[in-house]
């Protein structure tokens, strides 16, 4: 059998997990919000109406606008997928990049915390679906996930 480098170089670079010196528990929770992210996306990705009617309760004005709310969510799904699936890498097998990791994550569910509550909640009250307090709830949550990851094993 004919060996070729290609052969021997992994498509991922090697784990980096002993490099990792924060709290031990941290990839262990990323592991939980990855997966957390990984269900949502599968649902916005493959579910007939993305979730945007049954789960959002979005109430369409017309077809055409009912068409662009779950192309919209199948596309929010897509990256939602790919994120999560970077997350578990993370969690898995980078876990020197867990403290990066949870910072973006903390700036994400910020800025969608802000969105969802404050800046573009529109006046009129409206249905809040499942992401809008998962955002709320995850802010302390991974403040203390990216201080504890931060913090040196004894």
């Amino acid at each position: 059998m004919i060996s070729s480098p290609a052969m021997h170089n992994p498509l991922l670079p090697p784990s980096n997990n002993a490099q990792y010196r924060g709290a031990a528990f941290v990839p262990y929770v990323l592991i939980v919000l990855g997966l957390g992210e990984f269900f949502p996306s599968l649902i916005h990705s493959f579910k007939a109406d993305g979730g945007a009617f049954s789960i959002a309760h979005i109430v369409p004005a017309n077809a055409a606008e009912g068409a662009r709310i779950v192309a919209l969510f199948a596309w929010a799904g897509a990256t939602q997928l790919a994120y999560a699936l970077i997350i578990l890498a993370v969690a898995l097998r980078y876990r020197a990049f867990t403290a990066a990791m949870l910072l973006i994550m903390l700036l994400e569910k910020t800025i969608l915390a802000l969105d969802f509550w404050w800046l573009k909640a529109g006046s009129a009250p409206y249905h809040h679906p499942p992401a809008h307090f998962v955002a709320l709830i995850a802010l302390p949550i991974l403040s203390f996930l990216f201080i504890s990851s931060r913090r040196k094993r004894a």
